[in-house]
């Protein structure tokens, strides 16, 4: 009855991937990201953040909830002024077009192997039931 085992569709899979690392989405998100890392002020300002962050977890840790809210708002200002720098908004946009086509995949391929498991049973598309739904009901109502 099966046509395909998981080791043929896997290997799809990733036939799959190396066509979208391909695609126009992930070539921008390259070049975005090289620009981030190509940029010193970006660096610098990570760098910042990063530095904050394991003070913040030194601080939580040893139960200093003043010390940690001033940092988590040098964190925050930080982040804010990361987040208005072009090359910044272009790698977050990128990384967001990147994440839709991989969606748009994910939920292409659940939709589509629903609608066969509804096709091969002889269901309804329209009410997305299958085949032993609609059979299952038609039974129920002759009683």
């Amino acid at each position: 009855m099966a046509k395909y085992n998981k080791d043929e569709i896997v290997s799809r899979a990733r036939e799959l991937a190396a066509m979208i690392a391909e695609t126009e989405e992930v070539d921008f998100f390259k070049r975005a990201e090289a620009q981030i890392h190509e940029n010193e002020r970006v660096r610098k300002l990570i760098d910042e953040i990063k530095g904050l962050q394991k003070q913040a977890v030194n601080l939580h840790h040893y139960g200093k909830p003043e010390a940690l809210k001033r940092t988590e708002d040098k964190i925050a200002k930080i982040e804010a002024e990361l987040d208005a720098i072009p090359v910044v908004q272009e790698f977050k946009q990128s990384q967001g077009d990147v994440n839709d086509l991989l969606q748009l995949v994910a939920s292409t391929i659940s939709n589509k192997v629903t609608d066969e498991i509804i096709t091969s049973t002889g269901g309804d598309l329209l009410s997305g039931e299958t085949g032993a739904e609609m059979k299952n009901k038609e039974c129920s109502h002759h009683h």
